[in-house]
């Protein structure tokens, strides 16, 4: 049975189907408006204005780009212009008067140039006639074709061969003096973690220095007199006009009694007017109640060493114990004889206590910012790693304290070497004496801004090592240290890290890598050119870490100083005249006028004042206005042009250029930058400049 229609809900459904419908079509006719209204014509004209001032706007964008543009543009040129009126304004003149190696050396290095631009020549018209992709055969009509194919078979079969031996020999060598970096660099971090340092069975009290001549309290004072053991402080010095005031200063305000100390300032000066400051200047501090001595020998003999074995030679010297050694441009902190006097307490056995090097003048300029790389290194990882394992260490020469009785048994100061202070420690190691060093104690001092003075040093101190292994080779064989001394001393001290290192990187980076360009055939590794290389420049520059933005010019500079470390070994190790030359290393005088003031108020006049004294102890800012007039009608200072940088850099350019021709990028890269930086360094640009 069906059920009856509802027609009352049929009639309400179709009411709201209705009111549904009428509602969609007030909408569309909404949104049909709407879209007239966004389409009329007055938006149009509103858009057209618009897009006319956005096309002024864009105009003028363009032309303040092009105005940058052309700025940089010219300032680039205007930069290369500078460096060429710069080039030309210096003056090509030899590296030393009487380098004969270095004479040779250059010599070598230019006929390489002269046969690396023919090669380069050679190669690219090979290149453009298209042989590089299709060589020619020996059997070809053309005389250029068989010049070249003659040329393949020469070099694949009898040149690439022992050059890729070579390479293989200097790779080496360089991976082990790697692992000898990464050896010492993981000790440092172990020292580190462990926190190990030297201990020191006592320590002084940081005070006023005990001198009897400022204390009423009679015995009491002289029993604790007895605890501080005599020391004598030595100064050496030759013509150091500009820091010999600061040196003295800072000696002479040790915290340390008067009567248990002495102060010799050992002059070697040959100019009369350097003599005479420094005389006033003792005669000031002698005053003011200051133990300190001057001595000037009439003939220089023996550099460094004659000077510190006549002053060692005084009668006076057989009562005290210890010695403390300063150079005339370091600056000890007053509490240094009591930071480094405790640890020879209760270690009869120890002969030299080293502290660390800090340097007043190391964000003067670039260079002294890679030095400062370089000797944070050698202090925080060579030295402090070498103190703690095996006691040993090459004396720096300055900034330590020697025990006399250690000096005395290995035989003091001999004038055989020009680097007396590590052949000093070596006989003293060789004795059996121990040597400690402490990082935390520093003395500040100054690294040489100038190129030419940098050059001069590194010379000495490459060229020193190997006279000293030529001559105390058989010394260490005959000695009676262990097997693993004599080992350490000449495999690691002397053979890899003096030796080798400049050895490999000069014919690596130098000579194999040029070479392996026009010789394809011998492949240099992409991880020896670039990869490992920028590891160990990492680990180089970890304990100097504010460093860092200079890595890059840094790996560039050691490589471009490798020319020089190689001359001056082997100078060194074949005795050429070069080798026993010493020429002191220019200092500017960095400690501020302020630093001066200090030293003058840091002591008390002990005696009454004289007119005598007045007139001999003139105030810092006088000797520093006298010395500024004297430097103004001194003989003038000018930059110079380095010859053999100047010719490797060519060489390195010209290898570039080539490795363009084999699509070798990272070779290229390599060869560009560092041919580029081997110029500014022979344009004498990396340094001080002298207008």
């Amino acid at each position: 049975m069906s059920r009856a229609q509802n027609h009352e809900f049929q009639e309400w459904w179709n009411k709201q189907r209705q009111t549904n419908h009428d509602l969609l079509l007030s909408s569309d006719e909404s949104s049909q408006l709407l879209t007239v209204d966004i389409h009329s014509p007055r938006p149009d004209r509103t858009v057209g204005k618009d897009r006319s001032r956005s096309a002024r706007q864009l105009s003028w964008v363009c032309r303040l780009k092009f105005q940058q543009i052309a700025a940089s543009l010219a300032s680039v040129a205007n930069s290369f212009l500078v460096l060429l009126r710069t080039a030309n304004r210096r003056v090509t003149t030899p590296d030393s008067p009487a380098d004969s190696s270095s004479s040779r050396l250059y010599r070598a290095i230019k006929v390489f140039l002269i046969v690396v631009l023919l090669l380069l020549c050679f190669e690219l018209v090979a290149y453009f006639k298209g042989w590089h992709f299709s060589p020619p055969s020996v059997r070809s009509g053309e005389l250029a074709e068989l010049v070249y194919a003659n040329w393949l078979h020469v070099r694949v079969n009898y040149l690439a061969p022992p050059l890729q031996s070579f390479t293989n020999v200097c790779i080496v060598l360089f991976l082990i003096q790697s692992v000898d970096r990464v050896v010492l660099v993981l000790g440092c971090f172990w020292i580190k973690f462990r926190r190990v340092k030297p201990k020191a069975v006592m320590e002084y009290k940081t005070t006023t220095s005990p001198s009897s001549s400022n204390v009423e309290e009679g015995n009491a004072e002289k029993v604790n007199l007895e605890d501080y053991p005599m020391v004598l402080l030595q100064i050496p010095m030759c013509n150091e006009r500009e820091v010999y005031h600061q040196s003295i200063a800072a000696v002479c305000i040790q915290d340390w009694p008067n009567e248990r100390m002495l102060v010799q300032v050992l002059d070697d000066s040959d100019d009369i007017e350097v003599q005479q400051l420094i005389k006033a200047e003792v005669n000031k501090w002698q005053q003011r109640g200051v133990p300190i001595l001057y001595r000037h020998r009439l003939i220089r003999t023996g550099y460094k060493a004659g000077n510190l074995k006549s002053a060692m030679s005084c009668d006076y010297v057989k009562n005290y114990e210890f010695v403390a050694i300063f150079d005339s441009d370091f600056q000890p902190e007053p509490e240094f004889l009591k930071k480094t006097i405790p640890y020879f307490k209760g270690n009869d056995d120890l002969g030299l206590v080293q502290t660390r090097w800090s340097f007043v003048n190391k964000d003067e300029n670039l260079l002294t910012r890679l030095q400062n790389i370089n000797l944070s290194f050698h202090f925080e990882v060579e030295q402090q790693v070498n103190g703690v394992f095996i006691n040993f260490f090459g004396f720096n020469g300055t900034a330590g304290v020697w025990r006399i009785k250690a000096l005395e048994d290995c035989g003091g100061w001999l004038e055989r070497t020009t680097v007396e202070d590590m052949d000093v420690a070596v006989r003293a190691h060789l004795c059996g004496w121990k040597f400690i060093y402490l990082n935390d104690v520093k003395c500040v001092c100054e690294l040489p801004e100038s190129y030419g003075a940098y050059k001069k040093q590194q010379h000495r101190w490459h060229s020193g090592p190997m006279q000293l292994f030529r001559m105390c080779f058989f010394d260490i064989l005959r000695s009676k240290v262990s097997v693993t001394k004599k080992a350490n001393l000449i495999f690691l001290f002397f053979l890899l890290r003096k030796l080798i290192l400049p050895f490999y990187s000069f014919t690596l980076f130098c000579i194999i890598l040029p070479l392996t360009m026009f010789l394809p055939e011998a492949q240099l590794p992409a991880w020896v050119v670039c990869y490992v290389p920028g590891i160990m420049s990492v680990l180089n520059i970890l304990p100097a870490p504010r460093s860092f933005p200079f890595i890059v010019p840094y790996l560039l500079f050691e490589n471009t100083m490798s020319v020089t470390k190689f001359n001056a070994m082997i100078s060194g190790l074949f005795q050429f005249g070069s080798s026993y030359e010493w020429i002191v290393t220019k200092k500017l005088g960095r400690s501020s006028e302020t630093d001066l003031i200090a030293f003058e108020r840091g002591s008390v006049p002990l005696v009454p004042t004289t007119g005598l004294h007045r007139s001999a102890s003139e105030s810092g800012l006088e000797e520093l206005t006298k010395l500024e007039t004297t430097k103004k009608s001194g003989k003038k200072r000018r930059n110079r042009l380095y010859r053999k940088e100047l010719v490797i850099a060519f060489v390195l350019l010209t290898a570039s250029a080539r490795s363009l021709l084999s699509a070798q990028g990272i070779h290229f890269y390599f060869l560009l930058f560092q041919g580029i930086t081997f110029l500014v360094v022979g344009l004498d640009l990396i340094g001080e400049q002298v207008s």
